[in-house]
């Protein structure tokens, strides 16, 4: 297992730390008390250290009770398609908790509510003229299907605001009864700044802020709304304060507290959620809960920019690419490539380039365990492999990788690590003509290629998976075609090969390594990588060129039985 090289030493750690904090009085917030200044919780260290977005540094991860994470992600708003920017972020938290259960065994139970009752859904509706409730659907489903092409593992629940408004109703009197809210005169109902001090603020952005619009009621212009009123036509549900919808904020606060109770251990989202969104949350959380530390700790992901802008991606600006419309181009394990090599509070630029280079990273590590598995198989033959070298930069491998990701889970180290254990592998497999007599190193290269294959399928990266499906596609077929060029293709070479020093047949053997070489360029664009090793030759299909090999697979089974064989 690969959490293995971390568990030795997590129980002394933890009872040292315990004893650290008894002595030093640091103990979990508990109710009624009242502070900004946020405390390490008391219970269990996951071994990890993350940066907290409510110290601004980083501190160890301690969840409340051993081997479990409780997890709240603020799910989207369904008006509109899932776009690159939003996959960023959830595949990156994504990540993170898959790192989190197979590396440092840790249960994560995650949450994520479903906004389907907001003025941009309500909008919509009237633009396609249909209910809110149709176009909220529609797009909801739209983004679950979007995470699972791209292998996002699904929260334990997903919550819809419309199916809980009751108990966004039942919070907002308990935030009242704290003396926390009041409601006007229209039927609005605000949260209180000023009745929680200087607790206001944990987050960047919110000692300037003036407050989102509103009533004129409002007694101070930072004030947010937790219930609205409805307007004409609007949809709307019965409350203490007349017909209304919930704000955006309480919703959160609500669902989340709903399934974890008054103690979260971490909140996720993307950086622009920080301030006004989780700023609320946590004010309206432990005003209801009254508590001084709701959620220990919040997890923010850097924005996608598109290349040479500024501006995030989204929605708004009209500057994104469509989950579906990408994954035309790309597969999800090159995006997933493509968010590892950066850290996941770090900015990201998407583009071409930058795909391409996580195109190439998938390639070369691609290309390594086929090769690998060649030389295991007898196939590749090579000089002498200096093993001891390798089974030492193996063991470095893994200790950097857990180093990395106990570091605020850091996998542009960790894949930089993998990458360079790729590297040390590939000069040991140097072919040669003949290798007669040569010791061979099997077992190393298995070692290599199994912790790969493990670290690969812990970050979603799951190149099994999708060798399994192309067998089951009409990929399989291409495959077992291509299997059998390349064999008939080496057989062609080593016959020309064997009499390369015959002059008499310079005229019949010249034309066939021609023609050897030019079927070897040419089947190189379309994705297929024959590999000449000595005298032998290996064959692959790149991970770039998959998806379309499988397109084309789908359209000529659809063909009619005479045009098949005209494709053919």
């Amino acid at each position: 297992m690969l959490g293995h090289p971390v568990r030795s030493v997590l129980r002394e750690a933890r009872l040292l730390r315990r004893a650290l904090c008894t002595v030093a009085g640091q103990q979990t917030p508990r109710c009624g008390v009242s502070a900004k200044k946020w405390t390490q919780p008391a219970g269990f260290d996951t071994g990890v250290k993350t940066f907290n977005s409510l110290t601004q540094q980083k501190e160890p991860l301690v969840v409340a009770r051993e081997g479990v994470a409780t997890w709240y992600s603020c799910g989207p708003t369904v008006y509109d398609h899932a776009h690159l920017g939003h996959a960023c972020s959830y595949v990156r938290f994504d990540i993170l908790q898959r790192v989190l259960s197979r590396l440092f065994g840790i249960t994560v139970v995650q949450a994520m509510v479903i906004t389907d009752i907001d003025d941009k859904i309500i909008k919509r509706g009237w633009e396609e003229n249909a209910s809110p409730t149709i176009i909220a659907r529609m797009y909801e489903e739209e983004f679950k299907r979007d995470m699972l092409s791209l292998k996002v593992i699904p929260p334990a629940v997903y919550l819809r605001v419309t199916e809980n408004v009751h108990h966004v109703v039942a919070f907002i009197e308990g935030i009242i009864k704290n003396g926390h809210a009041y409601a006007t005169e229209e039927g609005d109902v605000y949260f209180d700044i000023r009745s929680i001090g200087d607790r206001y603020g944990k987050f960047a952005g919110a000692v300037d802020s003036h407050g989102e619009p509103g009533s004129s009621n409002k007694r101070d212009s930072r004030d947010f709304a937790l219930w609205k009123k409805s307007k004409p036509q609007e949809p709307y549900w019965e409350s203490p304060w007349g017909r209304g919808r919930p704000g955006w904020h309480i919703e959160c606060s609500t669902i989340a507290s709903c399934v974890f109770g008054s103690q979260l251990d971490i909140h996720s989202g993307g950086i622009d959620l920080a301030f006004p969104h989780h700023e609320n949350e946590v004010a309206q959380s432990e005003a209801y809960h009254q508590c001084g530390q709701w959620a220990n700790y919040f997890l923010h992901s850097g924005h996608l920019h598109l290349k040479g802008s500024a501006e995030k991606m989204s929605k708004s600006l009209k500057n994104y690419i469509t989950i579906k419309d990408f994954l035309q181009s790309y597969s999800a394990n090159e995006f997933r490539m493509f968010c590892l090599m950066t850290k996941y509070r770090s900015g990201i630029d998407y583009s071409d380039n930058n795909m391409s280079e996580a195109r190439t990273s998938m390639g070369t590590i691609s290309t390594f365990l086929h090769d690998a598995q060649a030389y295991m198989r007898g196939q590749l033959q090579c000089s002498p492999v200096h093993e001891a070298s390798l089974w030492e930069r193996l063991a470095e491998t893994k200790s950097s990788v857990v180093k990395a990701l106990a570091d605020d889970f850091d996998t542009q180290r960790a894949i930089g690590a993998v990458m360079n254990l790729v590297h040390h592998g590939n000069r040991q497999l140097q072919p040669v003509s003949t290798a007669d007599g040569v010791a061979r190193s099997p077992a190393v290269f298995g070692a290599m290629v199994s912790y790969m294959r493990e670290v690969l399928d812990m970050f979603g990266i799951d190149l099994l998976q999708s060798k399994q499906a192309e067998v089951a596609s009409g990929s399989g077929n291409l495959q077992s075609v291509v299997e059998q060029l390349t064999h008939f293709r080496s057989e062609v070479r080593a016959v020309a090969l064997a009499h390369q020093n015959d002059p008499a047949t310079a005229s019949l053997r010249n034309p066939l390594l021609k023609a050897c070489d030019t079927i070897r360029k040419d089947l190189a664009p379309l994705g297929v990588l024959i590999k000449d090793r000595g005298a032998t030759s290996t064959w692959e299909i790149t991970e770039g060129n998959r998806d379309r090999l499988n397109r084309e697979s789908k359209v000529k089974d659809r063909r009619r039985p005479a045009e098949v064989g005209l494709w053919l």
